[in-house]
């Protein structure tokens, strides 16, 4: 039998939430497992279609879900939509590769830090790849902390990359903001180091 209901609670990082059945009555637990495979990140407020089985403790949990209507766009505010973070995204990658050469060509840099933000990024976006392919398949998360932490160690340009493609950490405000804050200390630090800021400081 097939109930009907509306995704009212949903932890992204953990992959489960709460449906509330147009029947009313307790809300049923759902795991991100019972979505399709390739459903993507549930939304909140979605109309569903779900089964109800017992769990080996006796409790109720929503199985073969299904979507009915995908939450209305509009009640994203534009600020927040993937396309803006996008834009942004990449005007900070070519104005950094901007400022990068620059740098080089005025001062100079080091080639071991070239290569430490090229190595950083990689590992930085396999992490994304991780998380997303964890998210899909309600395995265990890599936590946001880790994620900020390498981009702050000069992998935000392959977390941005990521970001990007996977679409993955593209809408989650709270998220984004510290992201951006990790990336604005990391190239003031880089500005610091490799210009005449830092010693015209120290004097």
């Amino acid at each position: 039998m097939r109930f009907e209901g509306q995704l009212k609670i949903w932890n992204d990082e953990r992959g489960f939430g709460f449906i509330e059945s147009a029947t009313g009555g307790q809300q049923v637990f759902v795991h991100v497992k019972a979505f399709p495979a390739g459903f993507g990140r549930p939304e909140l407020n979605s109309k569903l279609t779900f089964e109800v089985e017992q769990t080996a403790e006796g409790k109720k949990r929503a199985k073969n879900v299904l979507i009915v209507r995908p939450a209305r766009a509009s009640s994203r505010a534009v600020g927040k939509s993937p396309t803006r973070w996008g834009t942004s995204s990449i005007f900070a990658l070519a104005a950094f590769a901007l400022l990068y050469l620059v740098v080089t060509l005025v001062w100079g840099t080091s080639i071991i830090l070239a290569l430490g933000y090229l190595a950083l990024s990689l590992i930085c976006g396999l992490f994304y790849v991780h998380d997303k392919t964890a998210a899909q398949a309600g395995e265990w998360r890599t936590s946001e902390g880790t994620l900020l932490l390498l981009g702050l160690l000069c992998g935000w340009p392959g977390a941005i990359v990521a970001q990007q493609m996977l679409r993955h950490k593209t809408s989650k405000v709270l998220f984004r903001i510290a992201f951006w804050v990790t990336v604005v200390a990391n190239v003031g630090v880089f500005i610091a180091v490799t210009t005449p800021l830092l010693r015209a400081v120290q004097a």
